[in-house]
């Protein structure tokens, strides 16, 4: 398979990271600390994040490969990244992601012919663990190291699954939750039977394959506002050879110097 781009996503957008220090949070350090404390401090984090983050952009450096495959299956380029809020038609509002490609002429990301993509990356927080997910989520919290927090969670096996759940797929993984702050640092996702879709020529046909997610989180400053955001995402898809061919498509991201995305106009006289 050669030239078709595989999305990674979930059914539904997998939500991401970042969110505030809140009050007496560096209290939580000198006491024990119960999974649902965490969970609704990541709640908290989330909401805060949800009704404050503004449009922002970055710089993006991305690599994208598949193999086995050709030279042109490699893709390695610098682009500014945006994310907008924008107002839905039931007037709450979302965060819509798009990119320009330095040195390409690109004025979007779907002129990015990369092999792999992720899409959805700063929609929202890591709402994967949060309070909010509990019906979805089997969290088990381990035991504090070296200042940080581990939460495991996994997808729950007991159907009906309720339709707000952020992950569709059955998946498992863990996130590093730091004691000071409580803020999460990272991200480990791993969906071992995920729906690999994207490709563009009509004779591709969706398949099945293990699909690995990390993503690290770093403090950025935003019109006077702390907020976490990914500073690295790596995301390694591999079809199962029982649906497909063995290919694996990797893709990796860094993210360096936001700002505040603002919009200025001016009266020119006649």
């Amino acid at each position: 398979m050669t030239a078709g781009r595989v999305v990674a996503t979930t059914t539904s957008a997998l939500l991401w990271a970042a969110a505030f220090i809140v009050p007496q949070a560096r209290c939580m350090q000198n006491r024990s600390v119960t999974l649902d404390q965490i969970l609704q401090r990541l709640e908290q984090n989330l909401q805060e994040y949800d009704s404050k983050i503004p449009s922002f952009f970055c710089d993006e450096h991305l690599v994208s490969e598949m193999f086995p495959g050709r030279r042109q299956d490699i893709t390695v380029a610098d682009s500014i990244f945006r994310v907008k809020r924008v107002e839905n038609p039931d007037h709450s509002t979302s965060l819509a992601e798009s990119r320009e490609l330095k040195g390409f002429g690109a004025p979007s990301s779907s002129d990015f012919e990369g092999p792999a993509m992720i899409e959805g990356a700063f929609e929202g927080g890591l709402a994967v663990v949060s309070a909010s997910q509990q019906a979805c989520m089997e969290y088990d919290l381990q035991k504090p190291k070296h200042g940080t927090y581990v939460i495991r969670f996994k997808t729950r096996d007991d159907p009906p699954r309720p339709a707000d759940c952020l992950l569709q797929e059955k998946a498992h993984g863990q996130v590093s939750v730091d004691a000071v702050s409580m803020q999460i640092t990272r991200l480990e996702l791993i969906t071992p039977h995920h729906t690999i879709g994207g490709g563009q020529h009509p004779w591709y046909r969706p398949m099945k394959g293990e699909w690995v997610v990390t993503a690290e989180y770093a403090p950025v400053t935003l019109d006077g506002k702390k907020f976490w955001m990914p500073a690295n995402i790596s995301s390694r898809v591999t079809s199962d050879p029982n649906t497909f061919h063995s290919t694996t498509w990797l893709f990796k991201a860094s993210y360096r110097n936001f700002h505040k995305l603002e919009v200025t106009s001016r009266v020119v006289p006649q």
